[in-house]
C-alpha cells in the first residue's frame, strides 16, 4: 500500500525528474539523502510566498483551499482531502479557486489559480516570483494542464503571473501594478505531448528497485541545477577528491559525461586537446604544471594606470521581491553598508572608513552623505567586479539627485581589480578557474580568510541584515550582528588592498 502511494507523481516531483531522473527516485524512496533547504533557499521560498500573497489579490472573491495547517505548516489530512474539496468547488461553479488539487492516473497537481472560463472549462494561472516567464515554466504548466484534462476538463488558457520589475513602489503595494501576466497557452499546448511522454518515463523510473545512475551527465538544466546535483552526489558518495573533474570551472553536464566516458577523474589528466573553453584550458594547464602563470607586463601596465589616493570600495546590499521603501523596484539591490579602505600614497598608512545603516528607514540618503564625506575628488576607485558597484552608483544617483555628479564621478574613476584574474594574466590552480575574490584571496594570502567569520558571504550578509533591521528579528543579538557585518564588509576591502600589494610585489620581482 505504501509502495502504491509513492507511485503518484506530483508536479514538483515531475520537475525533479526533468532535472535528473535519480532526483525523483531519491525523493520517493530515499529522500533522507536529499538535503533540506538551507537558509538561502528558504529565503527564496519565502520571497515566492510573499509575492504569491499579492498576486492572489488579483482574483477577487476567490475561494482559497490549500493544505497548510492553521500554523502554516504541512497538514497531511488537508492535503489528502484537497482533491474532493476542489471537485466540490468546481461543481458549485466557483469562479476562482486558489490552491486546489486534483489527482488522476498517477499524477497530481496543486494549482495556484483556476478560473472558470465556461462549462467544464478553465483558465490556468501559475504564480512565479521571477521577473519574467522562464523556459521551465512551460513543462510546469503543461503538467498541470494534463492533470486538468485527464480529469475531464478543458484548459482554455494558460498564463504565468510574474513580477513586474518596472514597478516602482509609492505607498502601499499595488497588486495590479507589481504583477505582470504572460500568456503561454500556445507554448504549453505544443509541449503537452512531450510532457505526457516524460510522465510515462517518470512512472517507469519509479518501477525500478535500483536508483538510476547518479552521473551528472543526465542533468538537464543550467549551472545552478548542476551545482545542486553535485552537492547531492557528494552527500551520497562522499566528498570529491580535491582537483577532480567536478572542480572544472563553468562546466556543463555534457562535458562531465565526456570526461567520465574517457575514464578521466582528475583535472591534471584532462588533455589540452579536449574541447574546452579558454578559461577551462587555463585552469587545466595550471593543474598540469602546478605553477602560477603571471603576465607581468600586462599586470604592470594595469597597476601603472592607478592614481593615488587609492579607494578600495565595496557595498553590501539588500534586495527583495517587495520593495521595502518608496522609490524602489522589485529585486533592486539597495546598498545598506559600505567599506572603504584608502591608501593615500604608495607605502602610505592605510585608512579605513565605513558605514552601516541600522534603522528601518531608507539607507541610501545617509549612506551617501557619509560616502561623499569620505571621498576626495582625485584618485582611483578600486572595486572587485566593478559593474556591481557602478550599477548601484548609477541607481543611487537617480534616487538622490543631490549626489548624482559625485556618484557618476566615482564611476568614471573606477577600476576593476578582478581584471588581472578574469583576463588570465594571473592563473593559479587554487583559483579553480574562478576570478572570485573568495578563491583568489585564500590562494594568494591564506592568512586572510572568510571561513572564521560569523558572516562569510554577501548573500548571508543581506539575509541577516534584512531579518535583523527590516523584520526586527534577533533584537538581543543586534549589536553583535552589526559588528559581524562590519567585520565581513571590512575584510572585502582589506582583501582588495592586500591583493593589490601582492600584485605590486610580484611584478617588481625580477
Amino acid at each position: 500500500m505504501i509502495r502504491l502511494a509513492t507511485m503518484v507523481i506530483s508536479k514538483s516531483e515531475f520537475m525533479m525528474f526533468l532535472k535528473h531522473p535519480a532526483w525523483l527516485w531519491l525523493k520517493k524512496f530515499d529522500k533522507e539523502k536529499l538535503p533540506i533547504p538551507d537558509a538561502s533557499l528558504q529565503a527564496l521560498f519565502d520571497e515566492g510566498t510573499l509575492f504569491e500573497g499579492y498576486a492572489e489579490k488579483l482574483f477577487p472573491d476567490a475561494v482559497k483551499l490549500g493544505y497548510k495547517s492553521d500554523k502554516g505548516d504541512f497538514s497531511g489530512t488537508k492535503y489528502y482531502a484537497l482533491p474532493e474539496e476542489t471537485s466540490q468547488e468546481i461543481k458549485k461553479g466557483t469562479k476562482f479557486i486558489l490552491q486546489g488539487r486534483l489527482e488522476v492516473d498517477g499524477i497530481t497537481s496543486t494549482f495556484d489559480v483556476l478560473e472558470k472560463a465556461g462549462e467544464g472549462e478553465f483558465n490556468l494561472y501559475e504564480i512565479k516570483s521571477s521577473t519574467s516567464q522562464k523556459p521551465e515554466h512551460i513543462p510546469d504548466l503543461a503538467f498541470q494542464a494534463l492533470v486538468l484534462e485527464k480529469s475531464g476538463f478543458k484548459v482554455a488558457k494558460t498564463a504565468v503571473i510574474h513580477v513586474n520589475n518596472k514597478y516602482v513602489r509609492q505607498g502601499a503595494i499595488d497588486p495590479k501594478a507589481i504583477a505582470a501576466e504572460t500568456d503561454v497557452t500556445e507554448e504549453v499546448r505544443e509541449q503537452m505531448p512531450e510532457v505526457e511522454a516524460k510522465i510515462h518515463d517518470a512512472i517507469e523510473c519509479l518501477k525500478n528497485k535500483q536508483c538510476p545512475d547518479l552521473s551528472p551527465r543526465y542533468v538537464n538544466g543550467g549551472s545552478d541545477v548542476l551545482s545542486e546535483w553535485l552537492t547531492i552526489i557528494q552527500g551520497i558518495k562522499g566528498e570529491f577528491p580535491k582537483y577532480s573533474i567536478y572542480d572544472l570551472c563553468t562546466v556543463n553536464a555534457q562535458t562531465l559525461g565526456m570526461l567520465e566516458d574517457n575514464g578521466i577523474e582528475m583535472l591534471k589528466d584532462i588533455s589540452l586537446d579536449c574541447e574546452l573553453s579558454d578559461k577551462q584550458l587555463r585552469q587545466v594547464e595550471a593543474m598540469r604544471t602546478g605553477e602560477q602563470s603571471i603576465n607581468k607586463d600586462e599586470i604592470e601596465n594595469f597597476l601603472n594606470e592607478l592614481k593615488y589616493p587609492l579607494y578600495f570600495l565595496d557595498y553590501e546590499t539588500m534586495s527583495g521581491v517587495i520593495p521595502a521603501f518608496d522609490g524602489y523596484r522589485p529585486y533592486q539591490q539597495v546598498p545598506f553598508q559600505y567599506s572603504l579602505h584608502i591608501l593615500p600614497e604608495l607605502g602610505g598608512e592605510l585608512i579605513h572608513k565605513e558605514y552601516l545603516h541600522r534603522e528601518f528607514t531608507d539607507p541610501v540618503p545617509e549612506l551617501l552623505e557619509h560616502l561623499h564625506n569620505d571621498f576626495d575628488k582625485e584618485g582611483t576607485v578600486i572595486s572587485w567586479y566593478m559593474s556591481f558597484e557602478k550599477s548601484r552608483n548609477s541607481e543611487m544617483a537617480k534616487q538622490v539627485p543631490k549626489y548624482e555628479k559625485f556618484l557618476l564621478g566615482v564611476n568614471d574613476r573606477m577600476v576593476d581589480l578582478m581584471t588581472p584574474f578574469s583576463k588570465g594574466w594571473f592563473v593559479d590552480k587554487d583559483f579553480f578557474g574562478s576570478a572570485s575574490i573568495k578563491y583568489v584571496l585564500p590562494a594568494l594570502l591564506p592568512e586572510l580568510s572568510y571561513k572564521e567569520l560569523a558572516i562569510s558571504n554577501g548573500a548571508q550578509a543581506q539575509q541577516i541584515w534584512m531579518q535583523t533591521v527590516l523584520k526586527g528579528k534577533n533584537p538581543e543579538k543586534k549589536d553583535q550582528i552589526m559588528k559581524d557585518l562590519i567585520k565581513y564588509c571590512g575584510l572585502d576591502t582589506y582583501a582588495m588592498y592586500a591583493i593589490f600589494k601582492y600584485l605590486t610585489s610580484r611584478v617588481s620581482q625580477s
